[in-house]
């Protein structure tokens, strides 16, 4: 589940987080914005809780755009995933 909003609209975010034998670490939250511009279609950005932009992009339409959003986000939060797992495999 991830969270999008439109600009000025407050929204939750996902969390990412690493899982140690210890317990969860909460590495940051993501979210994907979506901005409507004038006459031109919708903006879309997936960033962390500082606001450091990960991906964006621009679609025409505000479906399109939340697709996008969300697959940009799948994406980021994949190969966290992904190079989590092939450093725990090389420890062993």
């Amino acid at each position: 589940m991830s969270a999008i909003r439109q600009k000025g609209e407050a929204g939750a975010g996902l969390y990412a987080s690493t899982g140690k034998e210890q317990g969860t670490k909460r590495v940051g939250m993501f979210e994907v914005i979506l901005t409507r511009r004038k006459r031109f279609g919708w903006r879309w950005q997936v960033c962390d809780q500082s606001g450091k932009i990960f991906a964006d992009g621009f679609e025409r339409t505000r479906p399109s755009a939340k697709y996008y959003g969300e697959r940009a986000l799948f994406f980021l939060l994949s190969q966290a995933y992904l190079h989590n797992r092939s450093a725990a495999a090389s420890e062993d």
